[in-house]
């Protein structure tokens, strides 16, 4: 299926869930939709593309919002499915029902952006120390790393 194929199937399917399709190289799309559609997307992508191998969950943190990347990849494209939320509410719906694996990425977008992934099925901290101070997300442009006093074992402190 050659990619004007394919960006033809997903306009069809999709309709007007998603804002846009950009294809900036051979087997290479880029579908922008509002958090509000990410359920719908994804699970039409399962299940009328066979898209079903999720690379990872990317992060950026915009200032006033945070844009979320799904890489998904199968054998006719790389697909990369971006969302954006607002900073002052930072809620997303789980796609674990559907794509299982995302539960990895999904729970490291809580613990480094503190963004609240609902319907997760398992949101214990995954990458922090459970002593973590709360409110502390490292991949926020606004946080600020305060180094621990340093302590040589046997010395002075």
């Amino acid at each position: 299926m050659n990619d004007q194929v394919l960006i033809d199937k997903i306009n069809e399917g999709l309709k007007d869930k998603v804002v846009s399709i950009t294809n900036p190289a051979p087997r290479r799309l880029f579908l922008k939709v509002t958090a509000d559609n990410l359920l719908t997307v994804v699970g039409w992508l399962k299940h009328e593309l066979g898209i079903t191998h999720l690379s990872t969950i990317s992060g950026l943190d915009l200032g006033q919002s945070f844009e979320l990347l799904y890489h998904f990849a199968n054998n006719c494209c790389a697909l990369t499915l971006r969302t954006e939320i607002p900073r002052e509410q930072p809620v997303l719906p789980s796609i674990c029902e559907i794509i299982p694996g995302a539960i990895l990425y999904e729970r490291e977008l809580q613990d480094m952006f503190g963004i609240t992934v609902q319907n997760i099925p398992d949101g214990r901290p995954l990458l922090l120390p459970d002593d973590w101070p709360a409110g502390n997300y490292p991949l926020r442009k606004d946080w600020q790393y305060e180094r621990p006093p340093e302590v040589i074992p046997g010395g002075k402190s």
